[in-house]
């Protein structure tokens, strides 16, 4: 097993490819935002040999990534890009599809707000920003387990914390997004598209 294996990562994989294949087409680049250890983009990578999937991470978590591309050295894997969202400008220009699983709850609003900025700069006319983990829904949580987990993200840090559609649906507005749509998925979380105006 790859030293940098996270089992959250691998339970929620084939879930959220299912839910993430359908918004891409062959040939496109997907930019994935915090990419963690890598399992997520090894795995859609081997899944989708069609979809170019760059990885991106902070500095010190780079070497995560590069493992996992050392077990599948595909073209479609591309080497991860150095990203911290609240600095400008990015790297990438020319993106079809961002995508970012389980940050929004554990980085601030003012990141978030950098994420749907950078997003917007980073994608092509017609491009999407798709996102997995637990949000709530007009201040309105979907289980009593996202309402414990809320208090506990709070607790431990009060610039984190289960994230609402809503709120987000304004921000994402203010830089070109329409609003989202969303699908339900396991453990109570959600993946939610938005589409650029553009679009």
């Amino acid at each position: 097993m790859n030293n940098y294996f996270s089992p959250s990562a691998d339970r929620n994989k084939k879930a959220i490819l299912g839910a993430l294949k359908p918004e891409l087409s062959a040939g496109q680049l997907v930019l994935e935002i915090g990419s963690g250890t890598g399992q997520h983009a090894s795995y859609f990578a081997s899944s989708m040999p069609e979809i170019f999937w760059q990885p991106t991470e902070l500095e010190s978590n780079i070497a995560a990534i590069n493992s996992w591309r050392a077990e599948q050295p595909t073209e479609n894997f591309r080497k991860p890009l150095i990203l911290d969202v609240d600095s400008f400008p990015w790297s990438i220009t020319n993106a079809d599809v961002c995508y970012t699983c389980n940050t929004l709850h554990i980085i601030s609003i003012t990141s978030i707000n950098s994420l749907f900025k950078g997003c917007s700069a980073a994608l092509k006319s017609a491009g999407k920003l798709c996102v997995y983990g637990p949000f709530s829904i007009d201040d309105q949580h979907s289980s009593q387990s996202n309402i414990e987990f809320d208090q506990q993200l709070r607790l431990s840090d009060p610039a984190k914390g289960v994230r609402d559609l809503t709120k987000l649906d304004s921000m994402a507005q203010q830089h070109e997004f329409k609003p989202c749509r969303y699908t339900a998925m396991p453990a109570n979380n959600l993946f939610v598209v938005w589409e650029l105006l553009s679009g």
